[in-house]
């Protein structure tokens, strides 16, 4: 059964997930956004947690400031809820996505995140 949370405080959990980020590393984010959806995009898996949409720094270059939108974050509330056995998990969970998605603004793959245990 998934943990019944209210949007409200579930965006509260993705902004501490957001404070556990180094004052240094948050001051190097750039033009990016973190949002909260209840489900992933038709085209991606129903289980996703969080999706990065943009074009990492690691990538960026002169072409990229003219005109760029914000890269967006998005955190996944209802299969985050549903796979949660409580608030506390949630959070927990929360706070592990939301650094595996900032990664991907950095250009860090899935691959190195897993070989450094953000599974």
């Amino acid at each position: 059964m998934p943990v019944e949370m209210t949007l409200e405080d579930f965006e509260v959990c993705v902004g501490e997930g957001l404070d556990l980020v180094p004052d240094e590393l948050a001051a190097l984010m750039d033009n990016v956004v973190v949002l909260v959806e209840d489900l992933p995009p038709s085209e991606e898996p129903q289980d996703l947690l969080g999706l990065y949409d943009g074009t990492p720094l690691t990538e960026r270059d002169g072409w990229w400031a003219a005109g760029s939108l914000p890269d967006r974050i998005t955190i996944f509330r209802l299969p985050t809820l549903a796979m949660c056995e409580d608030a506390e998990h949630v959070a927990e969970e929360v706070a592990v996505t939301v650094v595996h998605e900032i990664a991907h603004h950095f250009g860090i793959s899935d691959e190195r995140l897993h070989e450094l245990g953000w599974d």
